[in-house]
């Protein structure tokens, strides 16, 4: 896939929102509502980093037990240890686990492919990759 995909502006809301933007969170639901229903994407490969992107950051909300991206950025060392034991492991790999297992249990793969006219092939081999674009576009905010 030639064109590039990027999120640098849901990024930027986000990171906004943890330092406590205000007037944002209307902002946020409108852009994860647009992206669980592939709004505007150009393609298969951001409609992909789209529903993986409203996925990471729900995920982000159940891990951490809270929607408030201001709390969730004041959370602490200690703090994100006692939620990975609680969770059963560390932030990261679960968000890109969960985005895997989404893909697969709603096959994504055949879904897009249809919708774009791309081979299913072309579409499962960015599944893993995007995963982790996305995750870690997250957990950068987070940093």
């Amino acid at each position: 896939m030639a064109n590039q995909v990027e999120f640098s502006k849901s990024y930027k809301l986000l990171n906004s929102l943890k330092d406590g933007g205000e007037g944002k969170q209307e902002d946020l639901d409108m852009i994860l509502s647009n992206y669980k229903n592939g709004v505007n994407a150009k393609s298969f490969l951001e409609e992909l980093g789209q529903n993986f992107f409203c996925i990471g950051v729900q995920e982000l909300f159940k891990y951490a037990n809270t929607t408030d991206l201001q709390l969730i950025g004041q959370l602490t060392k200690e703090n994100w240890e006692a939620l990975a034991e609680e969770n059963k492991g560390e932030l990261p790999p679960h968000l890109a686990n969960k985005m895997i297992s989404y893909a697969k249990e709603n096959q994504l793969s055949t879904t897009l492919s249809a919708k774009w006219k791309s081979p299913k092939r072309e579409v499962e081999k960015h599944v893993m990759p995007m995963a982790r674009y996305i995750t870690e576009g997250i957990i950068d905010v987070l940093e």
